[in-house]
């Protein structure tokens, strides 16, 4: 047959592909058979940012001489040509950022026959864009339509958003009828991970992903773009597809088989080209692979765009929230903490501490701000030995209250005992402290009121002691 020629005939970059089938979904190479003018002048004359590994066409090459080995292209190329379907997928591969392709394969009647098989063929169609196409991203069929619907709506209705993704990652479980389903965020200054949410199949063995959430973990997690290795996801179906993950991430392979994990669906979550972490689901239904890859390669879009809302959303409430300095709670926090305190309905007791380092200024004027912010550290520290960092706030600039609630008056004194023996012991952090207890926490006013009155008289007795350590 005249490849060349059939593949003429399409007026689009179009190639003729031929899969090596060997029954029961093996296969073996895959290759390039030909293409037409368009289709080559795309490999020896690319467009800028989609070059190929070589520059050169060769006529019945395999198709891993031109990119790296993609099982999602592999899946497409073997349903095409080995079980006739028609296919379609817009899609945008790592390996070409800013680039989306918009591709077709579409089976070919003509077959071979080989040793122990027969060489099936498809034809592979594509437009390169360099935007994303809003309807392209929004043909797909409509059960998949309603699947992102649905997530939209249970996204976008619910007021707590850990609730919502829950229901969500719950939802695409069912969907894949995984065994397991998760949302994986990462830390890339910390190299850390973090569990979002989780789904398990009733009678799952599996155990929960926090389990293997130790300092190693983001290092298997730091190998899955090459697993991925330039497609948009990896869908691995079966034992030879994860034959594909032993070779990329052997650490990672390893722990899913120790697992129990027999076959994976793997996505990055991405907003505007960061990458915020992945969705997967373990143990699937592979005969419901395609149904998975067009669902999610949608509602992905729509999870990180969810998912980055609510972590700018976290990031706010912490600089609203938190000293930057010090890593405690500020006095803005503070002052809504009194204000919902004062409000509450039900009695119950309140300790308040102020704490002011002795000599800050001095240090300051000497030693320079580097020093003195040094100094406020550690005294946050040495704090965060005795109370926890929700309860200490920084309320001036040399100035902390402890707010504590439910406390007895006798636990108050050997909290305050503790920050005393820790101030005395420590080298440069010197505390006035002054301290008041209220069985009713409405009285918070008054008792921080008397606390700050006690704690300048501490402070006035530590610099008669040490009149040459006195702020001038």
């Amino acid at each position: 047959m005249d490849f060349r020629k059939f593949a003429d005939g399409f007026g689009a970059m179009t190639c003729v592909i031929s899969v090596e089938s060997f029954g029961d979904g093996k296969y073996g190479k895959i290759r390039i058979v030909d293409g037409n003018k368009p289709y080559i002048d795309s490999i020896e004359n690319p467009y800028a940012g989609a070059e190929m590994l070589i520059s050169k066409f060769v006529p019945n090459s395999e198709y891993t001489d031109y990119l790296t080995r993609d099982l999602n292209f592999e899946d497409f190329s073997y349903r095409a040509a080995v079980e006739k379907k028609c296919l379609h997928s817009y899609a945008h591969p790592d390996r070409m950022p800013g680039i989306w392709f918009n591709m077709t394969f579409l089976p070919v009647s003509y077959e071979e026959e080989i040793e122990g098989g027969k060489l099936c063929f498809c034809t592979y169609t594509m437009e390169i864009n360099y935007e994303a196409d809003s309807k392209r991203l929004s043909t797909i069929s409509s059960d998949v339509a309603t699947s992102v619907l649905e997530t939209c709506i249970k996204l976008r209705r619910a007021k707590d958003f850990k609730v919502s993704i829950s229901e969500v990652i719950a939802d695409i479980r069912e969907l894949c009828e995984a065994e397991h389903c998760c949302i994986l965020l990462l830390n890339h200054e910390e190299r850390s991970c973090t569990n979002l949410c989780e789904a398990f199949a009733p009678g799952s063995k599996l155990l929960p992903m926090d389990t293997y959430l130790d300092d190693k973990f983001y290092d298997i997690a730091a190998t899955w773009p090459d697993v991925i290795s330039g497609s948009n996801c990896l869908i691995a179906k079966n034992e030879q597809d994860m034959e594909v993950v032993k070779e990329r991430s052997a650490i990672w392979y390893e722990s899913l088989t120790n697992a129990g994990v027999y076959n994976i669906v793997l996505f990055p979550l991405k907003f505007r080209d960061e990458l915020l972490g992945y969705i997967w689901a373990i143990n699937y239904d592979a005969d419901k692979a395609t149904k998975i890859k067009e669902t999610l390669e949608t509602t992905t879009f729509i999870l990180s765009s969810e998912i980055y809302n609510s972590m700018l959303v976290d990031r706010l409430k912490t600089l609203s929230s938190m000293d930057m300095l010090t890593g405690v709670m500020n006095r803005n926090e503070m002052n809504n903490y009194i204000d919902v305190l004062c409000q509450e309905e039900d009695k119950e007791s309140v300790g308040v501490i102020f704490i002011d380092l002795n000599g800050l200024k001095r240090v300051n004027d000497k030693q320079g701000h580097v020093e003195g912010d040094r100094l406020l550290k550690k005294a946050a520290r040495l704090l965060e030995e005795v109370f926890s960092v929700n309860e200490i706030f920084r309320a001036g600039g040399d100035e902390f209250t402890i707010i504590t609630e439910g406390v007895t008056e006798d636990e108050l004194n050997k909290q305050v005992e503790k920050i005393r023996s820790l101030s005395d012991s420590s080298e440069d952090v010197s505390f006035a402290v002054g301290q008041c207890y209220v069985d009713d926490k409405k009285d918070i006013k008054t008792a921080l009121r008397l606390a700050d009155e006690r704690m300048y008289d501490d402070k006035k007795l530590f610099y008669e002691k040490h009149p040459e350590l006195k702020d001038r």
